[in-house]
């Protein structure tokens, strides 16, 4: 999983200035793009700031807000002559290359503000954004001027794969994106008039960031692949490769719930992959989740299963859909038995199927 987004930026600002420049002897302040109430010009106005926001927060390391500064085209102040349809693409063209550059720049670890819905988003959510936002706008104006739009199949699976991990996927990847985003109608699915897209969720611990995975990035784990992360010697350990499997699977039922998936526990002090921790699944009726874990041989006895557990395992109970976490463990298996001891789970059976239950409820 070598590509950081970079690549995707760039050949979706590539595909949509080729599109667009078609049309470029139009009034695009005169037409709506599509459903917006935006002229087709807005709308290529905001693309090319939405592209430079994006740069800035990455370039900027923005903790807490956006970076404030904004994009002004020529002939959007007064006494200046206006920018034409081609140099509102140049502008395109070129914030697009500012996205990518810093993408490709930033360290995989660095994460910027961005408020949906966990308040920060890394490079790669940065990237599935502004390809979002190239790839949709790109066909609101396009309706507007009625052009033909139809971007390849693999930029659309990358921007659900990533951002939209709660919806299902579909045969067709870009009439998919449409329907998720509001723009079109799916057969069998109720039409979407209210959405989100939805970037990783990372848990911080002492020692470590437990890091959501993507189901893009399970597939590539699932696959044989290090699913964008950079792992210890001996990783992936072979139980994060299942949960990954598990992942996958969720997400392509259309019941991945991200709160509830696999998180992989990166090291701060190398940035470097240990293991994975995660949940077989939402919630049942009685409110209960199940977890598990695994690290890889090097990391084992330095106490990060126990920092990492009790954790995630705060943040999953101080939800009001979670009243106790449910895990199990084989009779042999001391040293597993010991983390969960130490997170303060308490053992409820007694070798059941050759393995205990161990449970941790909310106070």
């Amino acid at each position: 999983m070598a590509d950081t987004g970079g690549d995707m930026v760039q050949r979706a600002v590539e595909d949509a200035v080729a599109v667009l420049r078609t049309a470029t002897d139009r009034d695009w302040r005169a037409v709506d793009a599509g459903r917006t109430t935006w002229s087709c010009r807005r709308t290529a106005e905001h693309v090319a700031s939405c592209l430079l926001a994006y740069a800035g927060q990455l370039a900027g390391r923005a903790r807490d807000a956006y970076v404030p500064f904004e994009i002004t085209l020529d002939g959007d102040e007064d006494g200046l002559d206006p920018a034409d349809n081609e140099g509102v693409l140049h502008v395109v063209e070129t914030t697009g290359a500012l996205l990518t550059a810093a993408i490709r720049t930033t360290p995989r670890e660095v994460r910027a503000f961005h408020p949906y819905p966990f308040r920060s988003a890394n490079r790669e959510g940065f990237a599935a954004m502004g390809v979002a936002e190239v790839l949709l706008h790109t066909h609101d104006i396009a309706q507007g001027l009625g052009l033909a739009h139809e971007p390849p199949a693999d930029l659309c699976t990358y921007v659900l794969g990533t951002i939209f991990p709660h919806v299902q996927p579909a045969a067709d990847p870009w009439r998919t994106l449409l329907w998720a985003t509001g723009r079109g109608d799916l057969p069998g699915r109720a039409p979407v008039t209210d959405w989100r897209w939805s970037n990783n969720l990372v848990v911080p611990a002492d020692r470590l960031t437990l890091e959501g995975v993507t189901p893009l990035a399970a597939a590539d784990l699932a696959a044989g692949g290090d699913g964008g992360f950079v792992w210890v010697e001996g990783g992936p350990f072979e139980g994060t490769r299942e949960a990954a499997v598990m992942t996958a699977k969720a997400y392509e039922a259309g019941v991945h719930r991200p709160e509830f998936g696999l998180f992989v526990l990166v090291r701060h002090e190398d940035g470097r992959a240990i293991g994975g921790m995660g949940f077989h699944g939402a919630p049942d009726e009685d409110a209960r989740a199940e977890i598990g874990y695994d690290l890889t041989e090097r990391a084992r006895g330095h106490g990060y299963a126990t920092e990492a557990l009790r954790a995630l395992a705060d943040r999953a109970l101080a939800r009001e859909d979670v009243r106790s976490l449910f895990a199990t463990v084989e009779l042999d298996n001391v040293p597993s038995q010991r983390v969960l001891e130490r997170a303060g789970f308490v053992r409820v059976s007694e070798g059941e199927d050759e393995l205990y239950a161990y449970e941790l409820r909310r106070n």
